[in-house]
C-alpha cells in the first residue's frame, strides 16, 4: 500500500542545508548509522524523534535530489543498513522527500503519529523480497512439442511439404506456438505463487521486462517464515532447472508494500 499523508508545507528556508528522510522506524534511543548520507558529502545518518517514532535523516543540500542511479542506491542503501545491520523494520519515505529543519521533521512526525504508527504496527518484523523469473524459450518450447499433439502434427506437415506448406499453415503454426508458450508463461507463474502463498504474507505482481522474464514478483515475508521462504524458492529454483533461471533477492525494506509519500497543502498567497 502507499500511504499518502497531507502535511502543511513549511516556511521559506534559512539556508540551503535541508534535513533528507530516508524512513521511519520505531525507535526511542538516538541512533547513528554512519556516514552514508545523499549527495556525496559523506553527511552522518542520523535520527529525530517524536515519542516512540524516529525519523532516520541526513543533513542534505535544499534542492531537489534526481533519482540518479547514484542516488537511488544511497537512499536504498540506507534502509537497508537501518534493517539488515541493526534490526529495525523501516517504513521506506518515497525518494527525495526533504524537510527544511529538524523541528520541521518532528512536526511531521507528531502531526502524522497514529497513521505511522499504524503502518509501522502493520509492517512491524516483516521482509520484502524479490524473485524473477526467465525462461530458456528453447527448452521450454520443446517440452511443449511434446505435450501438444496438434503442433507437432501441423509442424511435421510444414516440414514435410516444404515447397507445397502454405502461407496459412504457417501462420498457424506461429499463432499455436505464441498461444502454447503463453499458456506456459501462466502455468509456471500460478504454480510458483501457489507453493511460496503458504510461506509468505503478501505478494505483488510487477512488470516484466524483456521477453525471457514471465515473472517480476515482490513478497512481503514474516521474519520467523524467512528460512521456510528461503527453502522453498531454493526447492522450485531447482526443479525447474534448465528451464527456468530465477533471481532471487533480499531481504530489503518493503518498499512494494508500503512507502510514505507525502503531499504539501501551501496557503494561498495573499
Amino acid at each position: 500500500m502507499e500511504t499518502t499523508i497531507t502535511t502543511t508545507a513549511p516556511g521559506e528556508p534559512k539556508n540551503s542545508s535541508g534535513v533528507y528522510v530516508y524512513c521511519i522506524i520505531e525507535c526511542g534511543d538516538p541512533r547513528n548509522f554512519g556516514k552514508i548520507g545523499i549527495g556525496g558529502r559523506g553527511d552522518d545518518v542520523f535520527t529525530v524523534h517524536y515519542r516512540d517514532l524516529a525519523a532516520v535523516v541526513s543533513r542534505a543540500a535544499l534542492q531537489v535530489y534526481d533519482p540518479t542511479r547514484e542516488n537511488a542506491l544511497t537512499h536504498e542503501h540506507v534502509n537497508e543498513v537501518v534493517m539488515i545491520d541493526n534490526g529495525f523494520t523501516p517504513v521506506p519515505m518515497s525518494f527525495g522527500t526533504l524537510f527544511k529543519t529538524e523541528e520541521d521533521t518532528i512536526e511531521f512526525l507528531k502531526d502524522t503519529y497514529d497513521a505511522l504508527r499504524d503502518v509501522l504496527q502493520k509492517m512491524k518484523d516483516k521482509l520484502e523480497f524479490g524473485l524473477k523469473v526467465n525462461w530458456d524459450r528453447e527448452s521450454v518450447l520443446a517440452e511443449i512439442e511434446q505435450e501438444n499433439e496438434e503442433l507437432r502434427r501441423l509442424k511435421a506437415e510444414i516440414e514435410s511439404n516444404q515447397q507445397t506448406s502454405t502461407y496459412f499453415a504457417r501462420m498457424q503454426l506461429g499463432r499455436l506456438v505464441e498461444q502454447a508458450l503463453a499458456d506456459k508463461a501462466d502455468a509456471y507463474v500460478r504454480e510458483i505463487y501457489d507453493e511460496l502463498q503458504e510461506a509468505a504474507i503478501a505478494s505483488r505482481s510487477n512488470k516484466v521486462i524483456g521477453d525471457k522474464m514471465i515473472m517480476n514478483a515482490a513478497f512481503l515475508v514474516a521474519r520467523s517464515k524467512q528460512e521456510q521462504f528461503d527453502e522453498k524458492v531454493h526447492e522450485i529454483g531447482k526443479r525447474y532447472e534448465g528451464k527456468l533461471n530465477f533471481k532471487y533477492t533480499g531481504p530489503w525494506p518493503p518498499y512494494n508494500f508500503v512507502t510514505i509519500r507525502l503531499q504539501l497543502e501551501r496557503s494561498a498567497s495573499v
